[in-house]
């Protein structure tokens, strides 16, 4: 039987998908505690835990976390995320994500604290050689953000191996939607992913969403993506801490997407037919390294985590309409 006393380090615990994964953790009996330096997250969706105000990149701050909540484990969210932005900050992408990552594992070391959930991508894969996606992918990122998530990778897997850590990778797709009871969701300034952006201009927020090429080789001539609710994401890592607490050994990987792809235009009106609101877009030539599809193979996390992702876009468009709706956080 689980004791509520169990407490889980969750670094990046007030972000989006850190605080939903705190929600999950505390519906299954765990005392999630963010670890945060609210850079990016919100001190409002801290909500299931204790807080804990510290920075992944200095040591002094994680092991004073470790020593006074002694984890049974740790799922590490805390990073910079945003691919565009890697590519003119790379020593900050690299000193969070890489060295963030590494003063926590070796602080976890000293203490023989073993499970550690990842937070990782698909864009460690690069260019898709082939779809859908699965885990024996060769991994090619084409990023600073990719390569800081591949070089995290790798760290763990010479760690399982002669390190004393047991990890588990889970590579995200298109992480969206919210909480449907609109406790937290996602918020970011600036916004740069598809789903919120297609929902401010839907509020009149924005003038128009702009459609990056409409002459791929898909159904309808935009780019596919595969997109996951937040919460099923949340189950997932709840999944893995639990796999890793029963023994679960080495270095494992799991892509996390639902196996299906949905195209721009598809996303677009999606959130036209929950919102019943006009959503103008404009057409715009292509990005640069844009490819045209990705979607994962999903069959690992199925069969080995007993991971099921429940909901579908209709649920995320739903769900993040209703969330944006509500006045921002303090």
């Amino acid at each position: 039987m689980l004791l509520v006393s169990e407490n889980v380090l969750v670094t990046g615990g007030a972000g989006y998908i850190g605080s939903h994964t705190c929600l999950r953790l505390a519906e299954a009996g765990f005392t999630p505690v963010a670890f945060d330096n609210l850079s990016n997250g919100h001190e409002a969706f801290v909500q299931w835990g204790p807080l804990e105000r510290g920075d992944v990149r200095r040591r002094e701050d994680v092991e004073r976390a470790l020593d006074r909540w002694n984890p049974v484990g740790v799922i590490h969210f805390a990073a910079l995320i945003e691919v565009g932005l890697s590519f003119g900050q790379v020593g900050d992408f690299y000193e969070t994500n890489v060295g963030g990552a590494l003063t926590v594992l070796r602080a976890m070391q000293v203490r023989n604290i073993q499970p550690f959930v990842f937070s990782s991508t698909c864009a460690t894969y690069g260019e898709p050689q082939y779809l859908p996606l699965d885990e024996a992918h060769p991994q090619a990122p084409i990023s600073p953000y990719g390569r800081t998530k591949l070089m995290v990778e790798l760290a763990l897997q010479d760690l399982a191996a002669h390190g004393g850590i047991r990890s588990i990778i889970l590579r995200y797709f298109n992480a969206a939607g919210a909480d449907p009871e609109g406790r937290i969701g996602e918020r970011h300034d600036p916004e740069t992913h598809a789903l919120p952006i297609a929902i401010e201009v839907a509020m009149g927020r924005r003038d128009a969403f702009s459609v990056f090429g409409e002459d791929y080789e898909t159904r309808d001539g935009t780019a596919e993506r595969d997109y996951v609710h937040v919460l099923d994401l949340a189950d997932a890592h709840v999944l893995a801490l639990q796999r890793l607490l029963a023994g679960g050994a080495g270095s494992e990987a799991f892509n996390l997407g639902t196996g299906g792809g949905v195209t721009v235009r598809e996303l677009l009106d999606e959130v036209r037919r929950v919102s019943h609101q006009p959503l103008p877009s404009v057409s715009r030539p292509r990005r640069a390294g844009d490819p045209p599809r990705l979607v994962a193979d999903n069959r690992a996390a199925r069969e080995t985590l007993g991971w099921n992702p429940k909901r579908n876009i209709t649920d995320m468009a739903r769900d993040a309409w209703g969330w944006h709706g509500r006045p921002a956080p303090a």
